[in-house]
């Protein structure tokens, strides 16, 4: 019975995944290739590969050679051409791939851009919104001056109102 994937969990040891085609397996074999070829230890290996291959076929007694001096160590020239002709498409085939992923990473950037753009302008209509409320608020709203000069002018009517005798004419 095959488990389903859990979509709530990333990817780990026990999900399952599915298996890479043989064109994505191809391709990480070129950019591995690629990489290699661009360390300097790949520069080291193939130099001493060289000087070893024209050492033993020049220092060694004939029947132990195989590529012969005098005639330009035709099979070393042809192994290093050989590499190059394939080296060349490789380079080419992982630097088509990553021309496919930074345009992948582009295009993510720009909708984030959008999207960040866009929340942006939301939040600026948000905070005008919210300084036209509070000015409008403000315009309604009573300040401390105004409430004491009405506050003031209720004291003062009330101090007229406990001073005027009652209509009957009797105080109490």
């Amino acid at each position: 019975m095959a488990r389903s994937p859990r979509l709530d969990a990333p990817l780990g040891r026990g999900a399952t995944r599915t298996r890479p085609t043989s064109r994505d397996r191809f391709g990480r074999f070129t950019e591995w290739v690629a990489r290699a070829m661009g360390t300097p230890a790949f520069l080291v290996i193939l130099t001493l590969f060289c000087v070893l291959w024209i050492v033993w076929n020049t220092l060694m007694p004939d029947p132990l050679r195989f590529d012969d001096a005098a005639l330009g160590f035709t099979a070393l020239t042809l192994m290093l051409s050989l590499q190059a002709s394939y080296a060349a498409p490789l380079i080419l085939l992982a630097q088509n791939r990553q021309d496919d992923r930074d345009r992948v990473q582009i295009e993510q950037d720009r909708q984030r851009a959008e999207r960040n753009l866009a929340d942006t302008e939301y939040l600026a209509r948000e905070i005008v919104a919210l300084r036209m409320s509070l000015e409008e608020r403000n315009a309604q709203a009573v300040t401390r001056d105004v409430l004491r000069q009405e506050l003031k002018a209720l004291l003062a009517e009330l101090g007229e109102h406990e001073e005027k005798p009652d209509a009957a004419g009797a105080t109490s």
